[in-house]
């Protein structure tokens, strides 16, 4: 199994006109596969702007134009693709939705965002994304010709035990496509990547939307891509731009026979009593 793999993330920018992002997005893909990448990925809510006023408008069925846009993208360009995230209408609800493709075309994983953001920081952001959306139930692990990876959207970041559990079903690269804020951004989204890279001892991919300045909702940007040892080995700022990266996932064995806090897993004691 092949091992080393050149990975793109696509950090745009998400319009109000849907046609212009979705164009800008295959722009973006296509760019990358052009420079030899294998995997692309999308930020979360790439084709609808992160804001409750147009979640319901924006929303598709499974079937709907983006994912088949996002399937004809994988399949022209030859690349796998994780599909950031997008509004999915499943009868009177909707999901915040990452689909994943390979190289075919062919969808290979579906993973509804199984944390919502429902926050209210003093002096900051104020969210109720439970209003809109309703939680997933998966934990989405899936096989690629490099092995298995995981996806999770965003806020699932804050929740260690869904990484952990999808290092436990051998993923060794997790993509969070994600929309940190200018409060939390600063303060969390770094950290948060390289934890959860460092306590799984895997390679984390956090592939964020740029900046939209003014815009009711404000991206932190600064997509970036860390190690298993816990190192930043890509990186943005906040603007719309595509981010290229080597990955060797046979660091992830190296790392966790220099330093096996992943092997030494103490199960029989985690056990919460109720």
């Amino acid at each position: 199994m092949k091992t080393k793999l050149h990975l793109a993330v696509c950090q745009i920018r998400t319009e109000t006109d849907k046609n212009a992002t979705m164009e800008k997005a295959a722009a973006m893909i296509k760019d990358a596969a052009d420079k030899g990448a294998d995997i692309a990925v999308l930020p979360e809510m790439f084709n609808c702007p992160y804001s409750s006023r147009y979640f319901r408008s924006f929303a598709e069925d499974e079937n709907g134009e983006s994912l088949v846009e996002m399937s004809r993208w994988a399949k022209k360009n030859g690349i796998i693709l994780v599909g950031g995230s997008v509004p999915e209408k499943d009868g009177d609800k909707m999901y915040n939705t990452c689909y994943v493709f390979d190289r075919d075309g062919e969808l290979i994983a579906k993973h509804r965002k199984a944390h919502m953001f429902d926050v209210q920081i003093e002096n900051g952001v104020s969210f109720r994304e439970s209003k809109h959306f309703s939680p997933g139930n998966e934990i989405t692990v899936f096989d690629t010709e490099f092995g298995k990876m995981g996806v999770m959207v965003c806020f699932d970041i804050r929740f260690p035990e869904l990484c952990r559990s999808m290092a436990e079903r051998g993923a060794k690269l997790i993509f969070c496509p994600a929309q940190f804020n200018m409060t939390t951004g600063p303060k969390h989204w770094e950290l948060s990547l390289r934890a959860r890279a460092m306590d799984n001892e895997l390679f984390f991919v956090g592939a964020s939307a740029a900046r939209y300045e003014g815009f009711d909702y404000e991206c932190w940007g600064h997509s970036a891509v860390v190690s298993p040892f816990g190192d930043v080995i890509a990186s943005c700022d906040e603007t719309e731009q595509l981010m290229l990266c080597d990955i060797d996932l046979a660091e992830v064995d190296s790392v966790r026979q220099q330093l096996p806090t992943f092997l030494r897993l103490r199960e029989d004691l985690y056990t919460v009593s109720k």
